[in-house]
């Protein structure tokens, strides 16, 4: 069966059977979810099949950012994964259960498992791009909104006399974890894209800064010169 017709398969049953209120995570995110991942995997030799099958399930189990039992999310992804396959696709190879489960549970940044195989590293890559450039940027005010957060400290957007605190502001987010993401990636080819995504927040931070400085024209230099850096070592 090719992996044109599992992606419809699987795309028919999340339609049906998914519950999609949160729009950051539904059957659209999965898709570009698995569209970085084949740009990602090209020639890499990883299995395509366990790649895609990952990209589509790892968000199976999605709880709100402010749920005490978020960091146990793709725990239980991987065991509803697993129970679907088995259940709903029992023609999917068993075979390649355990690497579709180990890929679906090493996804999440706030579950710290480390990512054990080229598949897993693939889609948590492809995954934590997402965070990034201008959809990630959609997203994080998107989340921010949904959950009653400020978009920022308009005396002090960027933290610097106060203590970093993206349950409240949602541009802390940018420092607390956006950032840092392009350290955290798998594959070189990750990194080159979360490199380039990440300046693309540092330049939306710099943009922000001016306007609340009253300068609708240029960047915040001083923002640039900060936080570029950082992300050049990576």
């Amino acid at each position: 069966m090719s992996l044109s017709h599992w992606q419809f398969r699987f795309e028919s049953w999340l339609h049906e059977t998914w519950p999609q209120d949160d729009k950051a995570h539904d059957v659209a995110h999965l898709r570009r979810v698995w569209q970085t991942a084949q740009r990602i995997m090209k020639e890499s030799g990883a299995d395509e099949l366990v790649v895609l099958t990952g990209c589509y399930f790892h968000d199976v189990v999605n709880l709100p950012k402010n749920h005490p039992e978020r960091h146990l999310a793709s725990a239980k992804a991987a065991v509803e994964t697993r129970r679907i396959l088995l259940e709903v696709f029992p023609d999917f190879p068993k075979e390649k259960h355990d690497a579709v489960s180990h890929a679906v549970h090493a996804h999440s940044f706030s579950a710290g498992v480390a990512a054990e195989t080229l598949e897993a590293k693939i889609v948590q890559d492809a995954d934590r791009l997402e965070s990034l450039g201008a959809i990630g940027l959609a997203r994080v005010f998107y989340v921010s909104g949904a959950l009653g957060r400020s978009l920022f400290d308009s005396v002090d957007p960027l933290g610097r006399d106060r203590p970093l605190n993206d349950t409240e502001w949602a541009l802390d987010h940018f420092q607390k974890k956006l950032l840092k993401l392009p350290e955290t990636m798998q594959t070189e080819k990750g990194r080159r894209l979360a490199e380039h995504n990440a300046h693309f927040l540092v330049t939306y931070m710099a943009k922000l800064c001016a306007e609340l400085k009253g300068d609708f024209c240029t960047l915040d230099e001083e923002v640039l010169r900060e936080f570029t850096p950082a992300l050049e070592k990576y």
